[in-house]
């Protein structure tokens, strides 16, 4: 079981950040074009009908929420991925710039007899995304606003999608992921709320943007048990690949087991929705181990 993946080549490079800048939009720092675009989300998909206030923010979210193909008639209770940028996750429509085509995923490893999660997805905040997504504020950036989004996911969102959907709620069946900002706040995630997230997808993760993110993991690791698939594109930015491979040692430093841990690098990848998409269906069957989460009767 290879714990920590090398690429076969690595190209560095230097970048402005003002170019890595241009390339994190991707992920939905700017609104998408007004352009009208056809949906492309599959049944499983439905965006919920009331938004939900955000806890010390004075503002609303909405979610967007993936079900299993057999959800409807199964009377099983699932695993739940939450994940953000919600906009991107689902459907071209509502996209920046791609999805993620996470139901596509899903749908087709349902078929197949290896995985059924639920997703909820979390719109970002638009101009407000590089505060919601940063739990470390900076001058630069501005007044951090990760924790009171984080409370709210674990608070409001997850009460919810527990009251109202056969989720299985344990945090053995409880995961997160996100890309860029989204992977930062996401590692953030699964050490702050140990006894809520067992699995964390950390794509793309935006460290530059919270340099005591490294003393905060030394200081606060995650349980032992946790399982982090951290992802990163060889041609990211300057920083990108070094920041996260630096990590990736912190972590082995700080006595987390390599097996619950992958660091994977891929050659010629760069920040995009289409390259997390591609590596999404790897990264759910690594986090959740197929065969070991367990569905059981909604009436237990």
């Amino acid at each position: 079981m290879p714990s920590i993946i090398k690429p076969v080549q690595r190209i560095r490079f230097g970048l402005l950040i003002a170019a890595f800048g241009a390339a994190a939009a991707s992920a939905a720092d700017i609104k998408p074009a007004a352009a009208v675009r056809p949906s492309t989300a599959l049944p499983g998909v439905s965006v919920l009908p009331v938004k939900l206030d955000i806890p010390g923010l004075d503002r609303k979210r909405q979610l967007r929420l993936y079900l299993p193909p057999g959800y409807a008639t199964s009377g099983k209770r699932y695993p739940v991925l939450y994940m953000h940028d919600g906009q991107n996750l689902f459907d071209n429509a509502t996209s920046y710039a791609s999805e993620w085509k996470v139901d596509e995923t899903l749908d087709a490893l349902a078929k197949e007899g290896k995985l059924e999660l639920i997703v909820v997805g979390i719109d970002n905040g638009e101009q407000k995304r590089m505060t919601e997504l940063n739990a470390w504020s900076s001058e630069r950036f501005g007044q951090a606003e990760g924790k009171q989004y984080m409370d709210f996911i674990v608070k409001v969102v997850k009460p919810t999608i527990d009251k109202e959907y056969r989720t299985l709620p344990d945090r053995a069946n409880t995961a997160v992921m996100g890309s860029s900002m989204g992977g930062l706040i996401s590692h953030y995630a699964i050490n702050e709320y140990p006894d809520v997230f067992s699995k964390a997808g950390v794509f793309s993760p935006a460290y530059w943007t919270a340099v005591p993110v490294f003393d905060f993991v030394n200081a606060k690791p995650a349980p032992k048990d946790a399982r982090v698939y951290m992802l990163m594109g060889s041609e990211e930015g300057e920083s990108m690949v070094p920041d996260a491979e630096r990590m990736a040692a912190l972590l082995v430093k700080t006595g987390h087991p390599t097996s619950n841990l992958s660091m994977k690098v891929v050659p010629g990848a760069k920040h995009n929705e289409g390259f997390w998409s591609g590596e999404f269906r790897d990264a759910v069957l690594w986090m959740f181990k197929p065969g070991s989460v367990q569905t059981v009767s909604a009436k237990q």
